[in-house]
């Protein structure tokens, strides 16, 4: 039965749903990571970039970014410094279309796209250097890492160890409909500015696939995903897609080490995205749900950032003794 009660608390004046949101996203710069990039090759004639910490480690962590995010965010190279000061190699992939250059198809990333983490776990293991592998995901990365353990199961990769998620929308239509109220106004319009310019470039590349009439009138997901995310990938509607790319429903299928952080104060989740009866039914999903975090947050005073040590612990704890 594992759920887990949470060892997170910051200092005082760090509390707050919406501060430990935005605050780390101003404040925080994280300089002493140094990538090398590659580019593969996806089976469908696409790219995708991955940015490498690489020391000759035998194990190594791939981590997944969030919405309009990318390697870059320092969320991502504060979790890939902590991995890598702990003895992991780390590869923080970036999306279609997230790593500065547009992508060559109208496919692009959204929640459920869990085969391209199939490919980089697929190549990485290629490469034959390691022994293990672990993920790591924030945000909707964190809903496709859950998503590939849940549908893969038994089938996952074999040098797929443990993995840790925070922040997760595990009920993506519920998550959507809290994103759309007024308290949350400033997020989406920020997601809303950075997904409709990523449209208006892709449509100026593909101009008879993409149509563009009314975008400047799309102002929520339920809008964004039907006219874009559904029919570009396959999925009738935008309920549709927050139904079939959801992670929460699989959750029962994980069949490795997994931990999923959410914090009860993240103004991005519902009670829906809050999975305790599956990690009470489950050996292997652990969940924990600590009173304060926001979203992508967890910041337990300025210069320490409890999420980074959370994931080092969890992943020592399975896989701790390969060098």
């Amino acid at each position: 039965m594992p759920l887990l009660d949470s060892t997170f608390s910051p200092r005082p004046y760090l509390r707050g749903g919406h501060l430990q949101t935005i605050l780390p996203s101003v404040v925080r710069r994280v300089d002493d990571v140094a990538y090398e990039r590659e580019r593969i090759a996806t089976p469908d004639g696409d790219f995708l970039d991955l940015d490498w910490v690489r020391s000759a480690r035998r194990r190594v962590v791939i981590v997944s970014h969030g919405l309009e995010g990318n390697s870059s965010r320092a969320y991502v190279r504060g979790m890939a410094r902590a991995l890598r000061d702990a003895g992991f190699d780390v590869l923080a992939w970036n999306y279609r279309g997230c790593s500065g250059e547009p992508n060559r198809l109208l496919r692009s990333y959204h929640s459920g796209a869990s085969d391209d983490l199939g490919v980089v776990i697929e190549h990485v293991a290629s490469l034959e250097r390691y022994d293990a592998i672990a993920l790591v995901g924030f945000s909707l990365g964190g809903n496709i890492t859950l998503k590939y353990l849940g549908e893969t199961s038994d089938g996952a990769h074999p040098l797929v160890r443990a993995a840790v998620a925070f922040s997760v929308p595990a009920d993506l239509g519920s998550s959507a409909h809290r994103l759309a109220e007024c308290a949350n106004a400033i997020y989406m319009r920020r997601f809303m500015t950075t997904l409709r310019a990523k449209m208006l470039a892709k449509a100026s590349l593909m101009p008879p696939t993409i149509s563009l009439e009314g975008i400047d009138r799309v102002r929520t997901f339920l809008e964004f995903d039907d006219r874009y995310t559904a029919p570009i990938h396959g999925y009738r509607d935008g309920p549709d897609y927050w139904t079939r790319a959801s992670s929460r429903p699989l959750l029962a299928g994980i069949r490795r080490p997994t931990l999923l952080v959410n914090a009860l104060d993240d103004p991005f989740l519902t009670p829906q995205c809050m999975p305790f009866d599956e990690a009470r039914a489950s050996e292997h999903f652990h969940f924990e749900a600590p009173a304060h975090g926001g979203h992508v947050g967890f910041m337990e005073r300025w210069d320490r950032y409890w999420s980074e040590a959370r994931a080092v612990a969890f992943l020592r704890r399975w896989i701790g003794h390969m060098l």
